[in-house]
């Protein structure tokens, strides 16, 4: 019947030093190795080899990548999932399969930030933090008044569907940000 989502990929960090070897094993679909390298990338890792194997339905791919001292594994480990076909997709059975949906656009959201002093790099670091948060920004409006006050509107989706939780950590976040 498939195997066990979690099976599906694997992080196994071997000695240190070594690079960790990252496991996928799914159905094929066209692009596969691109997006799981593009995420790979996107994490800030550098890959120094992988080996790809399909028979055209499934696929199984090894990557050994050069870590950063602060990846977050569970993270990268979600994202290859989220880009992995499931099982149904290859399955005859159509009584199991999924119902086809067409996912409705995500909300945009307006977040104001307020700020008492404008100071070099203040951007940056409220981008990433919302960033960190996994909220995608969209647009910005920046405004500094001649005193020096701030205020930035950022446009914002939160394709995790988080974002009750995010907006109480970016509230804190703030908080420190300015000060």
């Amino acid at each position: 019947m498939g195997i066990l989502h979690e099976d599906m990929v694997l992080v196994k960090q071997e000695k240190e030093g070594d690079p960790t070897v990252i496991t996928v094993n799914c159905p094929d679909k066209t692009g596969l190795g691109c997006d799981l390298c593009r995420i790979v990338l996107i994490f800030g890792l550098s890959i120094c080899r992988a080996d790809f194997s399909t028979d055209g339905k499934w696929c199984y791919m090894v990557f050994w990548v050069v870590e950063k001292p602060n990846t977050n594994w569970n993270l990268l480990k979600n994202r290859f999932l989220e880009v992995c076909p499931s099982y149904f997709s290859t399955s005859e059975m159509d009584y199991y399969r999924p119902q086809n949906q067409q996912p409705s656009p995500p909300d945009v959201f307006l977040l104001k930030f307020w700020c008492t002093y404008d100071r070099e790099g203040l951007l940056h670091d409220v981008t990433e933090v919302l960033c960190e948060l996994e909220l995608t920004i969209k647009r910005v409006k920046v405004s500094t008044a001649p005193n020096g006050k701030v205020m930035d509107l950022f446009f914002v989706t939160d394709t995790r569907f988080h974002i009750a939780a995010s907006l109480q950590i970016q509230k804190g976040t703030v908080r420190w940000t300015c000060s």
